[in-house]
């Protein structure tokens, strides 16, 4: 008997990938499975080795408490995020390391060592002191991917400020959202962004945003063009607070649990998410997966290609890898602008060892084509990651040829997680082999299940269902702002577990795939699809780049699929293409999983941190409300 909420199988990819020997022999983590056993069988230990690797103003009494379903981790300990992200570094050794490379997208770079960049913290944040920003206000930072970006982030950590990051280009509506519901007084934008050599008006958005609200007192502007011409009342100049101030600033005492950052994620009901994480647990987290899955070295030179306005940019842009004593590279703009050599270009200039990306990126990639990687040398590419959707096993196969040089210099691997998580909680690791269409096992700390929608697990290989997490991690987080009650519901949807929102099925060896949200499930004559899996044989097609699939309701079968598509550069959609990809999909997943319908597009709807938007498509072909969209891309 089927349990509800279990999901068919239909892609059988088989292989593996093994990881590269020089890959192995010189990773950090060397035995994973008993670095995992170690982890699940007294936690409390585990984590608290962790934590005495980094600098406390006084340790814990208690490593952790749950009360479910509200926990706490390192109860009692006293610290800064910033002590170990910046002070450490300035007696280690690494004061004059370079700590951000920041590229523009017209070519344009910023260097910013440990010692100029905890200077330029210290005097943000005497700046906002001095505006009388105080230890718990909430400081919503709306702000290009910048130096000036990551640097208010940390002035509001250092005196214990919570910052709410708002993606930069985000519409008045969404930015006045989130700042009504930090309740912030102070507002840290910029005149201008670039992307795609256009300029994003910030400052005009903003002024919108604020102009009839007295909640929000100050505006710190970070002025690319010049001075402007007409500040208003509640203007404040970034680069004249930033001269006026100390170089000096004491970093605030904040207990382990003291709130962080606050980071909104869209929901369907059009009332975002405030997700909020702490000092104590989120740095020891982070840094551990850094350390340890990203396997990122002293002298390395690390990319992450996301946001500070996303999850990913706040722990492996600026947290994490602080933490860790790195060096990080971050561009501003479109990765394929102003041409899609740029990609290459950075990895060689830069000597890029260890790159975290998203399967969209890599799709795209993929769409140009091999040609535009070929002119240069990658071979400093050790260690390629990607998060955010499922990574195709076809283009997992692409980068792992053009980019890692068919595992000659470099190697690939998926991982996953969510703004809830903190970090990554399915990987594979890079001692172990890959299995394209599977995102790996699960990481050290990050005990999940698969169950049916009564709860009941299902243990049986290769049988999909809910994918839960059963116990909090340090850097999980804690509460939903201004909302507990949210919080509970996430872990009593499914009584006693954290429901994920995604549907998952894992192997016999344990590796896990996830196919996709479930409210993305396809239910074709019974039949349970994962909308992964369909896209995955799609795009397993040479002639395709990316596709979605949704279902549409049917009198006969219940759903039938829709399948979108965007075509390689150089391919031309017609009838003809259209049968060839059906008697594809056909041939991958058999009759049950062939799109009754399939339109071709230039392009597919994605959010701004590069996830595809089906509930949008599923909205627009049925006359639907899609609910908030305010992370979609231009």
């Amino acid at each position: 008997m089927v349990q509800q909420g279990q999901i068919d199988h239909l892609l059988q990819e088989t292989g593996q990938i093994m990881p590269p020997t020089a890959l192995v022999q010189q990773a950090f983590l060397q035995d994973h499975e008993g670095e995992y056993k170690r982890s699940i069988e007294n936690p409390e230990i585990f984590w608290e080795n962790v934590a005495k690797e980094l600098d406390w103003a006084k340790p814990w009494d208690k490593v952790f408490e749950w009360t479910y379903p509200t926990f706490k981790w390192f109860l009692g300990a006293k610290c800064n995020i910033t002590d170990n992200a910046l002070d450490r570094h300035l007696t280690n050794g690494n004061k004059n390391k370079a700590a951000f490379i920041f590229l523009g997208e017209d070519g344009s770079e910023r260097v910013y060592t440990y010692g100029r960049l905890a200077q330029s913290v210290n005097r943000f944040a005497n700046g906002l002191k001095s505006l009388g920003v105080k230890k718990g206000d909430r400081v919503v930072i709306y702000m290009p991917l910048s130096p000036e970006g990551a640097i208010a982030m940390l002035a509001c950590a250092r005196i214990g400020a919570v910052h709410s990051v708002v993606y930069a280009g985000f519409s008045v509506g969404s930015l006045r959202g989130r700042i009504e519901d930090a309740q912030a007084r102070v507002v840290i934008t910029a005149d201008v962004g670039y992307r795609r050599g256009n300029e994003v008006d910030l400052k005009g958005i903003c002024d919108e945003t604020v102009k009839d609200m007295d909640l929000v007192e100050k505006v710190v502007v970070w002025s690319r063009k010049g001075a402007p011409e007409n500040p208003s009342a509640k203007d404040v100049d970034f680069n004249q607070l930033m001269a006026e101030s100390s170089i000096h600033c004491p970093a605030e005492e904040m207990d382990s649990e003291d709130p962080l950052y606050i980071l909104y994620t869209s929901g369907t009901t059009g009332i975002p998410k405030g997700v909020q994480h702490v000092h104590g647990g989120y740095m020891v987290g982070t840094y551990y997966h850094f350390k340890t899955f990203w396997d990122v070295k002293d002298d390395d030179v690390f990319w992450c290609t996301s946001d500070i306005g996303w999850v990913v940019g706040h722990s492996y842009i600026v947290y994490a890898p602080l933490v860790a004593g790195s060096t990080t590279v971050f561009r501003e703009g479109a990765i394929d602008y102003p041409d899609p050599s740029v990609f290459y270009e950075i990895i060689e200039k830069y000597g890029v060892n260890v790159m975290f990306t998203s399967p969209t990126l890599l799709r795209m990639l993929m769409r140009y084509g091999e040609d535009y990687a070929l002119p240069y040398d990658l071979t400093s590419l050790r260690f390629l990651t990607c998060a955010g959707e499922p990574l195709n096993p076809e283009a997992l196969k692409w980068t792992y040829e053009f980019i890692c040089g068919n595992g000659e210099w470099g190697h690939i691997v998926d991982n996953w997680w969510q703004t809830e998580t903190g970090g990554p909680c399915l990987g594979t690791p890079a001692t172990i082999p890959v299995r394209p269409g599977r995102v790996g096992v699960a990481l050290p700390g990050a005990e999940l299940a698969i169950v049916d929608r009564e709860g009941q697990p299902i243990t049986e290989p290769n049988k999909g269902g809910l994918l839960v997490i059963t116990r909090p991690f340090p850097h999980f987080y804690r509460t939903v702002f201004g909302d507990p009650e949210r919080q509970a519901k996430d872990w009593n949807a499914v009584p006693g577990v954290y429901l994920t929102g995604d549907v998952a099925l894992r192997d016999a060896d344990g590796y896990y795939m996830v196919v996709g949200r479930a409210d993305d499930v396809l239910n074709v004559a019974g039949h349970r699809i994962g909308s992964a899996e369909v896209e995955s044989a799609l795009v397993s097609n040479s002639a395709v780049a990316e596709a979605a699939v949704i279902g549409k309701p049917d009198e006969l079968r219940g759903e039938i699929i829709k399948a979108f598509v965007t075509l390689r550069m150089g391919q031309v959609p017609s009838e003809e293409m259209e049968a060839a990809l059906k008697l594809h999909v056909r041939g991958e997943l058999g009759p049950i999983a062939v799109p009754a319908e399939l339109e071709f597009m230039p392009t597919l709807p994605k959010t701004r941190s590069g996830k595809i938007m089906r509930r949008l498509l599923k909205a627009n072909e049925l006359g639907l409300d899609p609910g908030d969209i305010t992370t979609l891309e231009d």
